[in-house]
């Protein structure tokens, strides 16, 4: 077995294992105790964080889905086979919530990411049918300036033509290039067809 395949298989063991939802922090004082190796999941509300979640681990239910923008009004830990923590972060730009609640949750998700010490890598979704919005470009200046490693992902590749998608891929490669904390892999995924799941799951569980 090539060290790639044997990665992918013990990814997809420990994604397929145990995976409970620990607690939703919506202030830092009821953030969780320093742990297991964290990996945050952050991107633009609706860009599809919680179907990649559940995805990912093979759980219909384990991040709730929603078509309302905004709709993760919490930092919401899950514990993975005591191995790794997944951490889903509030959607950034537009919310169907209060401005000052909106700011609220801004201020914890930038002083989260520059202080949490068990937070390895941010994976950082952005949106296959649009590519990188100027509130996702606005993400990367802050995890540069947070120093936070992240890595780009494609969602929701399945509704984009190929020409389309190479088209989109090219452009963030371009743009990952200017920031000196972003990963230079993009992995693109669907999560209602699969692609990509096997990769990203090994991309995260290398870290823990």
């Amino acid at each position: 077995m090539s060290e790639d395949v044997a990665a992918i298989e013990a990814a997809r063991k420990l994604f397929a294992g145990p995976c409970t939802f620990m607690q939703g922090a919506s202030s830092l004082e009821s953030l969780p105790p320093p742990g297991a190796v964290e990996i945050a999941f952050a991107g633009r509300s609706n860009v599809g964080k919680s179907s990649l979640l559940n995805a990912l681990t093979g759980r219909s239910g384990l991040a709730r889905v929603s078509n309302t923008p905004g709709r993760t009004q919490e930092i919401n830990f899950f514990d993975l086979g005591g191995v790794l923590t997944l951490v889903d972060l509030p959607g950034y730009g537009f919310a169907k919530a209060p401005r000052e609640q909106v700011a609220t949750w801004t201020r914890l998700i930038e002083t989260f990411l520059a202080g949490r010490q068990p937070l390895k890598r941010v994976c950082l979704l952005i949106d296959s049918r649009h590519g990188p919005k100027s509130v996702d470009l606005d993400a990367m200046k802050l995890l540069d300036g947070a120093a936070m490693s992240y890595q780009a992902v494609l969602t929701k590749a399945d509704k984009v033509r190929p020409t389309a998608l190479k088209a989109v891929q090219e452009a963030l490669a371009t743009e990952l290039r200017k920031h000196p904390a972003a990963h230079p892999e993009i992995i693109t995924t669907s999560s209602e067809k699969g692609i990509g799941l096997a990769e990203l799951r090994a991309a995260i569980a290398s870290l823990a």
